[in-house]
């Protein structure tokens, strides 16, 4: 196929416009999901069980990993990871282990969902806002 010299630059132009497009994009999900903590931002994580919160968990004052047990119906049990920043089921008693191989999360993108022990840890971020000054509406007030 003979391409015009027109064609080709039209061609040039629409690729170089979604390349800087897809990088932009990248820049602001990476900007988006490491800018929690460096804007006042407290970061949480909810454990729920059944539907029912069990434990918050607040990310960003914890100092040092620890682990512990989260136990379910018929001796269902997670291995829950906490480090600062992040949370993570490592080792869980369902077959598929689908929770486990998820690894650590710090942002709110995904949950962690063990539906054989019907445990799903979501991470959550809240604004901290000083009493005197009203709440800054974001990007979805708009």
């Amino acid at each position: 196929m003979n391409l015009s010299m027109n064609d080709r630059k039209k061609a040039v132009l629409l690729t170089t416009a979604l390349l800087v497009i897809a990088v932009l994009c990248v820049v602001r999900i990476y900007v988006v999901s490491h800018s929690s903590v460096e804007n006042g931002q407290a970061l949480y994580a909810d454990l729920y069980q059944n539907g029912e919160l069990l434990q918050t968990i607040r990310l960003d004052t914890v100092t040092a990993e620890y682990t512990f047990e989260v136990s379910g119906n018929a001796g269902a049990t997670n291995t829950v990871c906490v480090r600062p920043g992040s949370i993570a089921i490592v080792s869980a008693s369902c077959p598929d282990q689908i929770c486990v191989h998820q690894g650590f999360i710090s942002t709110s993108l995904l949950p962690i969902t063990c539906l054989p022990n019907r445990l799903v840890i979501r991470v959550r971020e809240e604004v901290s806002v000083p009493d005197d000054t009203a709440p800054v509406p974001d990007g979805v007030t708009y």
